[in-house]
Parts: C-alpha cells; sequence; structure tokens
C-alpha cells in the first residue's frame, strides 16, 4: 500500500500535489513535460501514480476527460505554463460541454515574478474564466492541498465539469532550491541587502506551514435524488400513456457505477429507449434499444421522457417533440432542464438515480401500463431501416464502401471493446451500424462537435480498462489532429488499433458545400499514407484498397496488437449520399 502522508521534513510542492492525486484515487497523470510542473510529476511518480506524457497537451485534457467517463473518478492533466495551458482551451471546452469531471493543473512564473514579462506568463484564470466550473491561484505551499481537495470536490458536485488550478513553480520545487534561486537575484550593498531582506520574508512566507499542508482524505459527494413524490409524479403520467419514449443520455452515467444498476432497470421500465453520448450501449443488443427514425417516433409519442439529455440542437432545439405530448426532463442542471422548451414536468435530480427509483414504482402499480404493439411498431421500423442500410451496402463505389466497412467491423469488434469515435461523415456513418456491446464502452466528444479527440479518448480506455479491445474509428479528416500519439501509444505500451476510414475529402462539409456554393474549396484531401505513418511511431500499419481485403486484414489487426503494439488500418473508402442533409446547426 502506498503511503500518501507527506513527510514533513523534506516534502515539496511537487510532492504535496503526488500524495494528494494518491489520496483521490488518481491512477494516471496524463502531461505534457514542462519545466514549470517538473516536481509534480516526479511527485506523482513517487506516490504510485503512473505519469503518461503525450504529443499535445489538448491530448492529456481528453485523456482526463475520458478517464473521468469511464471510471467515475476525475481525470487529472498537468501542463506548463503559457502556451501550455492556452492548447488546453479546445479540450476544456469539450469537457466543460460533456459535463465531465477534470482537474486541470498549470503550472505558472514565480510568485515574485508575476507580470514582470517571466517566461511563458499569462493570465491563466482569465482565460479559463469561461471554460471551467472553478479556478484558483495558489500562491503558498500549504495552500497547494486544500486547493486541489477543493478543485476534486467542485469538479464532482452537482453538474460535473472541468476546473483549474495554478501552481506557480516556486511552490513546486524544495525550498532549498527555491532559496538559491530567488536570493542570487538580491544583488550587493545595502540595496541589496535590503532585497534581500524583503526576499527572505517572502520566501518564509511562501514556505510557513509547508508541513502542515497534509493530505486531507475525500469528502464523500452527495447525488441529486429525486424525491419521492417527483417519482410518482413521473409513474402517474406513465400510468396513462400509450406512446411513450424514453431518451437516455451521457449525464444519466455520470456515476459510473450507475452502469452496473441502470440497464436492469431500464428493461424494467420497459419504455422503448433511445441511447446517446455514453449512455450509448447501455442495452447492449436488447431489442427494447430503438436505433433508427428517433425524430419520427418523438413526433409520434405522447409522453417523451429526457433523461440526462438537454433539448438541444440533436432535439432541433425542442421541436422534434411534439407539443401535444407530455414533455419530462429530468437534469442534473437547472439551465438544461427549460433550455428552449418548458417541459411539463421538470426534475432536478440524477437521471440515473430517478430511473433505477421509477422501475420499482412503476411495477408496484396494480396494473402496470405495458406498451408491446407500440415497441413493435418502432421494432419494425429499425428492421426495415436496417435491410435499407444493407442494401446501400452492397452498392459498388469506388475503394471500399464505407458502410459494408462498418458491417465488417461490426463483425470483427469483440464484445469486450470499447469504441471510439473521433471523426465526421466516417463515424457518424459507423454509429449506424457500429453498436456498442456493454455500458460505457463508446466514446464520443459530444454536443460541442471537437474533432482531435480520439488519440485521448483511446490512451485512457486502453489504460483504464486493459483488457478490453480498444477501437478508435477515424475520419481521414481528424486522423490528422492526434496521430503523433501513436508515438505515446507505442512508448506506454498503449495497444490500440485504430482505423481510418480514408476517402481523401472532409466528406461531411464536402458534400453539402459543392451543391449549395458548387465548388469543393478546401475541403479535399489525399489518399495519404496514415498507416505509414503509425508505423514511423512505433506502431503496426495497414493498408486497404478493396473491399476482399477488410475482414482479413482486420483479423491481422486484431492479432497484430496482442503484441502490444498499437494498429493502424488505413481504409480508402468511396463516397455515398449516405448522409446527405446531415448537417447541424
Amino acid at each position: 500500500m502506498i503511503d500518501t502522508q507527506p513527510d514533513t521534513t523534506t516534502q515539496d510542492g511537487g510532492h504535496l500535489v503526488g500524495a494528494l492525486l494518491a489520496q483521490h484515487g488518481v491512477s494516471f497523470l496524463y502531461t505534457l513535460c514542462g519545466g514549470h510542473i517538473a516536481p509534480i510529476l516526479v511527485g506523482a511518480d513517487a506516490h504510485g501514480v503512473r505519469v503518461i506524457d503525450v504529443r499535445h497537451e489538448a491530448t492529456a485534457v481528453f485523456a482526463a476527460d475520458a478517464t473521468a467517463r469511464l471510471t467515475g473518478t476525475p481525470g487529472v492533466a498537468a501542463v506548463t505554463a503559457g502556451p501550455g495551458v492556452t492548447n488546453t482551451v479546445t479540450a476544456l471546452k469539450n469537457a466543460q460541454m460533456a459535463q465531465s469531471p477534470v482537474v486541470l493543473i498549470g503550472g505558472a512564473a514565480a510568485t515574485l515574478l508575476k507580470g514582470r514579462g517571466a517566461l511563458q506568463e499569462i493570465d491563466h484564470l482569465a482565460l479559463v474564466k469561461s471554460l471551467v466550473k472553478w479556478s484558483k491561484a495558489v500562491t503558498r505551499v500549504r495552500d497547494i492541498g486544500p486547493a486541489l481537495t477543493q478543485a476534486f470536490q467542485v469538479a464532482q458536485s452537482g453538474v460535473p465539469g472541468p476546473v483549474f488550478v495554478e501552481i506557480p513553480i516556486d511552490l513546486l520545487y524544495p525550498e532549498s532550491v527555491v532559496r538559491t534561486w530567488t536570493l542570487a537575484s538580491a544583488g550587493k550593498g545595502v540595496p541589496g541587502r535590503l532585497l534581500q531582506g524583503y526576499l527572505n520574508f517572502h520566501l518564509r512566507r511562501t514556505f510557513a506551514g509547508a508541513g502542515a499542508s497534509l493530505v486531507q482524505s475525500p469528502s464523500a459527494i452527495a447525488p441529486l435524488l429525486p424525491r419521492d413524490q417527483q417519482v410518482q409524479q413521473v409513474v402517474e403520467r406513465l400510468r396513462t400513456a400509450q406512446r411513450p419514449v424514453l431518451l437516455i443520455g451521457s449525464q444519466a452515467l455520470v456515476d459510473a457505477g450507475m452502469a452496473a444498476m441502470l440497464p436492469d432497470a431500464v428493461r424494467q421500465l420497459a419504455i422503448p429507449t433511445f441511447l446517446s453520448g455514453m449512455a450509448r450501449g447501455l442495452l447492449g443488443y436488447d431489442s427494447l434499444h430503438i436505433r433508427h427514425q428517433r425524430t419520427k417516433a418523438l413526433r409520434e409519442a405522447d409522453l417523451v421522457l429526457l433523461a440526462g439529455v438537454p433539448c438541444d440542437f440533436r432535439l432541433n432545439y425542442g421541436r422534434a417533440i411534439a407539443r401535444r405530448a407530455t414533455y419530462i426532463a429530468v437534469n442534473r442542471s437547472r439551465r438544461d432542464l427549460t433550455q428552449n422548451r418548458r417541459p411539463t414536468l421538470a426534475i432536478q435530480a440524477d437521471a440515473g438515480q430517478l430511473l433505477c427509483r421509477l422501475a420499482p414504482a412503476l411495477n408496484a402499480l396494480p396494473n402496470r401500463p405495458v406498451w408491446t404493439e407500440w415497441l413493435a411498431t418502432l421494432q419494425e421500423r429499425d428492421y426495415q431501416r436496417d435491410q435499407g442500410i444493407m442494401a446501400q451496402a452492397a452498392a459498388a463505389t469506388d475503394y471500399v464502401n464505407p458502410l459494408a466497412l462498418c458491417q465488417q467491423l461490426e463483425a470483427a469488434i469483440a464484445p469486450d471493446s470499447v469504441i471510439i469515435g473521433d471523426g465526421g461523415d466516417f463515424v457518424a456513418t459507423a454509429s449506424y451500424i457500429v453498436r456498442p456491446r456493454a455500458p460505457l464502452a463508446w466514446l464520443d466528444p459530444g454536443a460541442f462537435g471537437t474533432l482531435g479527440a480520439g488519440g485521448g479518448f483511446a490512451l485512457a480506455a486502453k489504460l483504464c480498462r486493459p483488457e478490453a479491445e480498444v477501437w478508435l474509428l477515424y475520419g481521414d479528416g481528424s486522423a490528422g489532429y492526434s496521430l503523433a500519439e501513436f508515438d505515446t501509444f507505442a512508448r506506454h505500451n498503449v495497444p490500440v488499433i485504430a482505423v481510418v476510414g480514408n476517402d481523401a475529402a472532409w466528406s461531411q462539409i464536402a458534400r453539402e458545400q459543392v451543391e449549395i456554393l458548387g465548388t469543393p474549396l478546401g475541403t479535399e484531401l489525399a489518399h495519404t499514407d496514415y498507416h505509414q505513418v503509425a508505423a514511423g511511431y512505433g506502431g503496426v500499419g495497414f493498408c486497404v484498397a478493396t473491399a476482399a481485403e477488410v475482414a482479413p486484414v482486420l483479423a491481422q489487426a486484431k492479432a497484430a496488437v496482442l503484441s502490444g503494439r498499437p494498429v493502424l488500418v488505413n481504409v480508402h473508402i468511396g463516397k455515398t449520399d449516405f448522409r446527405k442533409g446531415s448537417i447541424s446547426m
């Protein structure tokens, strides 16, 4: 067992950070090295937290985001000052919109040098203000422990989200080192002695009580539980519903422990269910899960229950739900409860907890409602849509038909896999066909529509679930953002399988742009040899140009990854109009 209590005789700020991370159950610290934060990395390693250094700071935050989603424990990233922090902006916003509890630690210039033009100096707190729930600049060593403890608390409470803690470089190194650096600048003579006196005063203040900055035990985070009255209100409305629809989103699984209980509760409810975000895979292959023509079902439904889902662009800002329908919203966020459309019944609570309490309450009714015919109608639509997809997959295209490729992926992916989606047209196409097998087995960026999350997501998924196959589905445009992380995969022995749908274009944009504006300007790529790039970084690369090659190469990829090396399969795919008209606004 690792001793996470600081040694107050030799402790420095870096070791205090490491001790606190271990105390809070953090297994991985994602980072890109920098002089401002080097003691944090050493301290984390000393306390048994595995340090994973990546090739871009955004990847570190993406990995922290995915770790939080998969484990329920806040993911942690540490980045150096200035450009280290600015490089995280997109990933921070993505975590905010995905409501992921992420703790970002940023290095900073020495406290005495603030405002004097120090290397990589920037007002970090002003930069991240709109991106995080809470931020703090630490100015004394003894405040490191309390600040980080509060950061973990805030990140997980209420609506989860990212937080930021700035720790200057002179709080992280040993006092003897900082004293040497600081006093060396005092100079000589009377001015030097006066300055030296002030510097000594500053150092005493900075390190005073450093040994008292003990690691504090993590506080339990109380879930937002629904009241019994609210559960009964939902039961009463379901009792008279003829065509209910349940839509479950990522927020229902903010507490990763819900993944063990929630599927059974949803099956007991027996309401036709659509799944989105991190809830994809919640029901496996259960026929209760309806996968296609969601908008049509919502317009026909007489009751719609949104469990951890806002009425944003994905639901046409609330217009996808019929006006005559009873609309029930359950959400941790008061703002999201009423965004764009006021519900018939709004419940500010954890959606997963409500569903788990709703199932026994509904089953307790003497004549509980059943919706067999309504479910059969939606299942028949799913069947017909799948038949149409099969027909489109059989059509000839240049290179490999992307729908046929997705069918081959569906057949090849193991039951215990985690699937990562990072792309536009190809990944959206795959979402119709490739099905996650279990809860918390699908990761995509979420509502921000971010490209580039794939490398960090895949890294975290394999670290958190080393026994699982991890499949990273890349569009050829999005692959360019994080392909360098194959170096990270190889160095840290993280064997993932990436599949690039390579149609030499930003197809999701090009399809509409060419039709409306008459030009492919800015949307054309090349059939780049992504497999050779991956091999150059230490991975294994395969290239596929014909349909006959797909199944054998996927089998080779599954075998190759067992050697511990990451694999990339570069598949040249043809163009289709499968997703014509799919651009969201």
